[in-house]
């Protein structure tokens, strides 16, 4: 019977991209290759001769359509195959038993055009040019494809002829959660990669030279470094706010995650669509993160823990973006629910006792004792200290108070029939819920440091997300208890170092 599809599928023909991609190439590449195109202008702005900017445009126009006539794809019974190369010709054969996931993004041009780009994953992670994208086809035709290349993980091998079942809508978008956008560093960093592009680029002198830069020096002069950098931090904080804002509502506008009991569909975007597909088969848990900044504002976001889906893709595992943490933890115990989490999964954790507390404590205190010591060392033979040293140490020795209690009050874990769920941090506090089956070892390890205390490190290796997870500084001998209530057996079986 295989041979007889293998024999069909040499008989399918062919295909090619949409035609319309004859004009998204093209502009694509003219972006990428931005930078050079302004170098090129300026460069011959001032000598007289854009022919080497007209030469730059045509080589980009040609490279795309060839790109469009050396790729074509073939769907057939056994394989999914994608044919690509202008220069160096490849082949990527995906077999239909291994694909996992089906993927749909769509560009800002690409939906005036009515197109979509398909991206097929199969559980692995693959490495960089080998991914299987079809960009891109009529997006009238790419749900339906869809559906078809995922119907061996939707539906059961007992019931092959049965109806795809009903999405149910589990998380809805809304905009009052855009508030939660500016407790994060996006807007910062987005800003610092602007004045890095302008700096690369030339442009730091023509900027330093205005009248801005000018009439700011000559503020400073007239109301003091101090009152001009707090006002310049403030006008800082609200543009990087503005960009968070703007850069969320772009990314997540109108999400929603729908769940039809055998994968999860999230998809989100106002100019530029994703939908993703997370099988429940490789569903493995949930990581809620509350960095400091959101845990303050009372936000949270909701990651999946799936195999074959590297952590560092959050777009690709991503459940919930930056949300109340009320919703956050429905969501959490929704889907884990669903996965056989029967019970609370926001269950009370354990604690580690006063052994973990001490070092918590000690670790956040410590540098600042020792630069305290050291500037008073200096002050005692006679150097001037100022007196705003004093308070500023004064101020870190609280703040490094607040942040060990704070990670004293996040540190545990909790064992629950299955399911393990682990929670340390405070500045990025994560709370991860772990299905037993999908730990592939376990190591305990002690530092010098942890074997003084009497606590040690329990490390659960798994397949799925960044592939392991910690429980920080459990008392020694419960160590190996606890990891026989998550895997009974294993006591025995793994590594102590």
């Amino acid at each position: 019977m295989s041979d007889e599809l293998l024999a069909e599928e040499e008989q399918q023909p062919w295909l090619r991209l949409d035609k319309r991609m004859l004009l998204v190439h093209p502009i694509n590449e003219a972006v990428k290759v931005l930078p050079v195109l302004l170098v090129s202008f300026i460069v011959g702005s001032r000598s007289g001769n854009h022919l080497w900017g007209l030469i730059i445009v045509a080589v980009v126009v040609v490279f795309a359509i060839l790109r469009w006539f050396t790729t074509s794809y073939r769907i057939g019974p056994v394989h999914v195959q994608l044919r690509t190369g202008v220069f160096q010709k490849k082949l990527l054969s995906v077999p239909r038993s291994r694909i996992r996931s089906v993927d749909i993004e769509a560009g800002v041009l690409h939906r005036v055009l009515g197109l979509s780009i398909l991206r097929i994953g199969t559980g692995q992670q693959a490495g960089k040019g080998e991914k299987f994208e079809l960009n891109a086809l009529d997006s009238k035709v790419v749900p339906a494809l869809r559906e078809e290349l995922l119907e061996r993980v939707t539906r059961r091998p007992d019931y092959p002829n049965e109806a795809p079942p009903a999405e149910n809508e589990i998380a809805h978008w809304r905009t009052s959660w855009v508030r939660y956008a500016p407790f994060s560093f996006t807007g910062v960093v987005t800003i610092a990669a602007a004045i890095g592009v302008l700096f690369q680029y030339g442009f730091a002198e023509t900027i330093t030279e205005s009248s801005v830069v000018t009439d700011s020096i000559d503020s400073a002069e007239r109301f003091g470094i101090a009152v001009v950098v707090v006002v310049g931090l403030l006008v800082l904080l609200a543009i990087a706010s503005v960009f968070a804002c703007v850069r969320y509502l772009i990314a997540y506008g109108n999400l929603t995650v729908t769940d039809d009991g055998t994968r999860l569909h999230v998809a989100h975007g106002l100019l530029r669509t994703r939908s993703t597909t997370l099988d429940r088969k490789r569903l493995r848990g949930t990581s809620l993160s509350e960095p400091l900044l959101l845990r303050v504002a009372k936000g949270a976001k909701l990651d999946a823990i799936m195999t074959g889906v590297s952590a560092e893709k959050k777009e690709s595992s991503l459940l919930l973006p930056q949300a109340p943490a009320a919703e956050a933890r429905r969501m959490m115990t929704v889907v884990l629910g669903d996965a056989g989490l029967h019970g609370d999964a926001r269950k009370p954790l354990v604690v580690h006792g006063p052994a973990a507390q001490r070092r918590r404590y000690t670790r956040a205190v410590l540098p600042v004792a020792v630069v305290a010591a050291g500037v008073g060392v200096a002050e005692y033979v006679g150097a001037p200290i100022p007196l705003l040293v004093w308070a500023a140490l004064a101020v870190l020795f609280v703040g490094a108070l607040s942040v060990a209690w704070d990670r004293c009050r996040g540190l545990g874990h909790a064992v629950l029939p299955g399911w393990l769920i682990t929670q340390h941090g405070s500045l990025d506090r994560k709370r991860h819920s772990l299905e037993a089956a999908g730990i592939i070892g376990w190591t305990v390890r002690q530092s010098f440091f942890q074997r003084r205390a009497g606590v040690a490190t329990i490390v659960a290796a798994t397949p799925a997300g960044v592939g392991h997870y910690e429980i920080l500084d459990v008392p020694v001998d419960q160590a190996w208890s606890l990891v026989e209530a998550v895997t009974p057996g294993a006591g025995d079986k793994w590594v102590t170092r």
